[in-house]
Formats: structure tokens, C-alpha cells, sequence
């Protein structure tokens, strides 16, 4: 089932770089400044998310950041599939497209193949959700540092996420609930 949601999501993000035209920014995104990368690192959960084939399904999704031995970013994505019963994994690396200070990066479960993972909204306080995207609008996440968002919260990233163009109707909240 592993290599299932490797070859899922790999063919996924092939189209999305092919179509995309490789490491881009929408135009009415920006990436947050004054990013800290170092905050950034750990586990995230996946509260929403735009429909793709290699999440699809797929519940109690995470992200789990970690810096690897080159410098660079690890980026393990995680989530369940209820149907066939069991956990699907990927691991892929990620580097800033610019600045370490803009949280602009490019990312790749598949060497040489290359997506943008652009975070334009971030509790630059105490780093307890997130909100990126990649190169159009079709692909975006809201992301927290807990299995559930306080609704404030999420009603705030939906507004903004909507103001700048993403269709949040279509948008996916991924089930958290325990176990």
C-alpha cells in the first residue's frame, strides 16, 4: 500500500509540474517573511485540504517536518486509508526557492521533479497553524499544530484562503477524531 500512495502521489505532482510550469507563485499569493524555519519544524495536522488523487481518502493526515544531515528540509506526509485498512507514507525533501527568511520553498517526493509549497499565512507568534498552497490555486492546506483548529481560527484562514481566490467550497476537512 506504501508504494500505492508513492506512485499516487508522484504522478500527481508530475501533472502538477508539467502544468504548472515547475516552481511558481499564484499571483495574488505572498509568502510569509520572517519565517523561522526552526519553528516551523515538527508535526502538523491536516484540518483542509483541496481534493487530489494522492490524498484522496485519506484521514488523520499529518506532515512532519525535520532537517536532514545536507541542510535541507524532510517533508513525511502521513495518512490513513479507511478502505484498505492501513497507513500510507511519503517522504520527500524540500529547499527555499529564494531566502530562508520567505517561506517559499520547492518540494519533491520525486527526484527531479519539483513543486512549490508556498506558506502565505502563519501564526508568526507561537507557529500553531499555517496555511500554504502551491502553484495555482487548486492546491491548498490548512494546517495546525493540534488535531483540531479553535473555529475562529478556521473561519479566519477560510476568509482569507477565499479572498485570495481559493474556491473554499471545495475544500476537504480531513477527520482528526481519535482512534
Amino acid at each position: 500500500m506504501k508504494n500505492k500512495f508513492l506512485k499516487t502521489k508522484l504522478s500527481a505532482l508530475l501533472l502538477v509540474l508539467l502544468s504548472a510550469g515547475c516552481v511558481s507563485i499564484p499571483d495574488q499569493i505572498k509568502p510569509v517573511e520572517n519565517f523561522k524555519l526552526e519553528r516551523y519544524l515538527g508535526q502538523w495536522y491536516e484540518i483542509a485540504r483541496m481534493d487530489h488523487s494522492f490524498e484522496r481518502g485519506l484521514t488523520h493526515v499529518k506532515a512532519h517536518y525535520s532537517m536532514r544531515d545536507d541542510g535541507d528540509v524532510r517533508v513525511a506526509n502521513r495518512g490513513y486509508d479507511p478502505d484498505e485498512k492501513v497507513w500510507q507514507e511519503v517522504e520527500g525533501k524540500a529547499y527555499f526557492v529564494d531566502s530562508p527568511n520567505q517561506a517559499f520553498l520547492k518540494v519533491s517526493f520525486f527526484w527531479p521533479f519539483y513543486g512549490s509549497y508556498i506558506i502565505f499565512e502563519l501564526d508568526h507568534e507561537h507557529y500553531q497553524y499555517a496555511m500554504a498552497c502551491g502553484p495555482n490555486t487548486s492546491y491548498l492546506w490548512i494546517l495546525s499544530r493540534t488535531p483540531q483548529m479553535p473555529e475562529d481560527v478556521k473561519q479566519y484562514l477560510l476568509a482569507k484562503a477565499a479572498a485570495a481566490g481559493f474556491d473554499v467550497d471545495q475544500l476537504i476537512f480531513v477527520d482528526q477524531s481519535p482512534f
